[in-house]
């Protein structure tokens, strides 16, 4: 199943509520949460209050990409504000097993993100205790990047070594996504994208339906 997470950095915060709305209306399921901290990032979004506040007007499931330094601290906290799943970067903890089983032990799925200056044979490990992989595909911290092309062969090892592994992992990306490269992607290997300004610029529901269709979702 291939599934949408639009990116809430790209929405318009004057009338977010409104714009969670339509997507939800255009048949999206998936919502995507970037938190960054100024930190393990350059730039600061938002945090806890935010999701807490989301999840009280919609069911929809949320999908929180923490970028932040030590996310071992936090992670369990972003499920008990709402998270269905949190994603955290590989490259910002060197406890990554105890990360994990802080998420897993609320109940929530799990995600591993690497930058695209990390080598996909750091993430092999963890293949077996995640529920999904997000292959980052422009530097995170700034929304608005140009794809990286070389990311590319990256989804593709990445879905190959869970194929081979024999495991259900979902294979996520983001940055630089719109309907112009979606279908290649997917034929990389991706099953889960996240589409920020491809989403939330101009007409939101046209731009929903016609990357849904581009991924056979419509």
């Amino acid at each position: 199943m291939n599934i949408l997470s639009p990116s809430i950095l790209a929405a318009d915060f004057a009338n977010l509520g409104k714009q969670i709305q339509e997507v939800e209306a255009a048949g999206v399921q998936y919502l995507h949460i970037d938190v960054m901290d100024g930190i393990f990032v350059p730039q600061i979004s938002f945090g806890m209050p935010v999701i807490t506040s989301l999840r009280k007007s919609t069911d929809m499931f949320f999908d929180v990409h923490i970028m932040i330094d030590r996310p071992e601290r936090y992670a369990a906290e972003f499920v008990d504000c709402g998270a269905n799943m949190v994603t955290f970067h590989l490259e910002a903890t060197d406890k990554v097993d105890e990360t994990i089983e802080n998420i897993r032990s609320k109940g929530a799925k799990v995600g591993i993100s690497i930058k695209p200056g990390t080598a996909v044979s750091e993430v092999l490990p963890y293949l077996p205790k995640v529920d999904m992989v997000l292959i980052m595909t422009v530097e995170p911290g700034y929304g608005g990047q140009a794809y990286i092309p070389e990311c590319t062969e990256k989804i593709t090892q990445v879905r190959k070594a869970i194929e081979a592994q024999g495991l259900s992992c979902d294979v996520q990306v983001d940055g630089g996504i719109s309907a112009d490269n979606l279908k290649m992607v997917l034929d990389a290997g991706a099953n889960v994208v996240v589409a920020g300004s491809a989403v939330f610029k101009n007409n939101i529901t046209e731009n929903v339906v016609s990357m849904l269709k581009i991924m056979g979702e419509k």
